[in-house]
C-alpha cells in the first residue's frame, strides 16, 4: 500500500499544536506550582503570630544541631515549618548558635530568631544571689526558691561526705580535712562565696550549683596564699575569722580594727566573745543575746572557749577576708557597736564598760 502524501503536512501541523498546548500547559502549572511553593515557603517564613508580646523562654542544650533546633522552636510554636527554617539558615549560611536559654517571641520571624540564638548576651533561666553573711541553712533557702530543689535535700547534699569528698579531690586547697571536724556542724558552712551565679540550664544539676560557689571561693583564696602562708593560717582558719568579722561588721565598721581585736584577743589567750557564735552555737536569730545565751554548751560559744569556733558561722565577702588577713596594728581588745552602726573600740574593760553604759545600757544612740 502506498500513504496519501497530501495528508503528511496536515498530521505534522496537528502533532506541533498539540506539543505547543501540552507544552503551554506545562508551563503554565510550572509556573502555578512554583508560584504556589514561593508562597508557602514566603507564608512559613512569616512570623507565627506577628502581634504577640508573649516572651517564651526556649533552652537550647550543648551540642545541638540546627535539626534539633528548629524541632525545639516548632514545638514551641515559634515557627510554621522545621524543613523551611532549616533550608533558610543553610541559605543565609546562618552560623554560631549558642547554647543556652533564650527569650524569644512568636511575633519573631527566622531572621530575628537566629539572631538571637547566635548572639553570647542571652539571659540565664535563673540567678542565685547569695548576700555575705549567710548561714549555710539560709542560702539553702535561696537555692530552693530559685529551683525545684527542697531546702530538706540541699542541706543533705551540702553535708553528704561523698559529695564532700569529691569535691576534696576536686578542690584540694581550698576543701581539706579541717572541715570535717567532729565539732562542725556543716562541714561546708562558709564555703559558698557571696556572689550573683547565672545559670542557663533550668535542668541544672544541685551538684553543679553548689560546685559554682565553691568554685568561687577556691578562686578568691587563691588570690590570697601566700599571705594566708605568711601569716600561718589555713583557708579554713581565715574562713573563720572572716566569717566572725563579717556578722560583726555594720557598714560604718572598720573591719580592720574589728580584725585586730580579734588577733590581739587570740595573742592573749582571751575568749573572742563574739556574740554571732552563741548565736550559731543555738541555733536562733535573735536581736539580743542574754546573759543566760552566754552560758549554752557548744565549740561555737566563744564566751566559754578560747581560741577560733571549730569553723566558719557565715559566708564572708572579700574586704572580710582581706581584714581577716591584715589587721590593723591596736591596742583594741573590746568593741561594741552604737545603734546608729558606729563602733566604739575600747582597749580596756573598764573602758568597754564605760563606753557600754554610755552608748548600750543607757539607750543613747549618739
Amino acid at each position: 500500500m502506498f500513504e496519501d502524501q497530501t495528508k503528511k503536512p496536515f498530521i505534522k501541523k496537528l502533532l506541533n499544536h498539540k506539543i505547543k498546548f501540552w507544552a503551554a500547559v506545562a508551563a503554565a502549572l510550572i509556573i502555578l506550582i512554583a508560584g504556589g511553593a514561593s508562597l508557602y515557603v514566603k507564608s512559613a517564613l512569616e512570623p507565627v503570630n506577628k502581634n504577640s508580646e508573649k516572651a517564651v523562654n526556649v533552652y537550647i542544650p550543648k551540642g545541638s544541631t540546627i535539626s534539633t533546633i528548629a524541632a525545639k522552636l516548632k514545638k514551641q510554636d515559634l515557627i510554621k515549618n522545621e524543613k523551611v527554617f532549616i533550608a533558610y539558615v543553610k541559605f543565609k549560611h546562618a552560623e554560631g548558635f549558642q547554647a543556652g536559654n533564650f527569650q524569644l517571641s512568636q511575633s519573631m520571624g527566622p531572621a530575628e530568631l537566629i539572631e538571637k540564638l547566635t548572639s553570647t548576651s542571652h539571659v540565664p533561666a535563673f540567678k542565685i544571689i547569695i548576700p555575705e553573711g549567710r548561714q549555710l541553712s539560709e542560702i539553702a533557702d535561696i537555692i530552693a526558691g530559685q529551683t525545684n530543689y527542697s531546702n530538706k535535700d540541699i542541706m543533705k547534699k551540702l553535708d553528704d561526705k561523698g559529695f564532700i569528698n569529691q569535691l576534696k579531690k576536686k578542690y584540694p586547697k581550698l576543701i581539706t580535712d579541717d572541715v570535717l571536724n567532729k565539732n562542725i556542724k556543716h562541714p561546708l558552712e562558709g564555703y559558698l562565696y557571696p556572689a550573683t551565679y547565672p545559670f542557663y540550664d533550668p535542668q541544672t544539676k544541685l551538684e553543679t550549683i553548689i560546685e559554682a560557689m565553691i568554685k568561687q571561693t577556691d578562686k578568691v583564696a587563691g588570690k590570697y596564699q601566700s599571705q594566708m602562708k605568711g601569716k600561718n593560717m589555713s583557708v579554713h582558719k581565715t574562713l573563720t575569722l572572716a566569717s566572725l568579722i563579717e556578722e560583726e561588721a555594720t557598714e560604718k565598721a572598720d573591719r580592720h580594727k574589728i580584725s585586730s581585736v580579734f588577733h590581739n584577743r587570740l595573742g592573749k589567750k582571751m575568749p573572742l566573745q563574739t556574740d554571732p557564735t552563741v548565736l550559731y552555737a543555738l541555733g536562733k536569730h535573735k536581736n539580743r543575746v542574754v546573759y543566760k545565751d552566754l552560758e549554752a554548751k557548744s565549740p561555737y560559744n566563744t564566751y566559754t572557749n578560747t581560741g577560733l569556733p571549730p569553723g566558719p558561722i557565715a559566708n564572708a565577702g572579700e574586704t572580710s577576708w582581706e581584714a581577716a588577713l591584715n589587721p590593723d596594728k591596736t591596742e583594741y581588745v573590746y568593741f561594741l557597736a552604737k545603734k546608729n552602726g558606729e563602733v566604739v573600740f575600747t582597749k580596756t574593760l573598764k573602758e568597754h564598760n564605760k563606753a557600754k553604759s554610755k552608748y548600750i545600757t543607757n539607750g543613747q544612740s549618739e
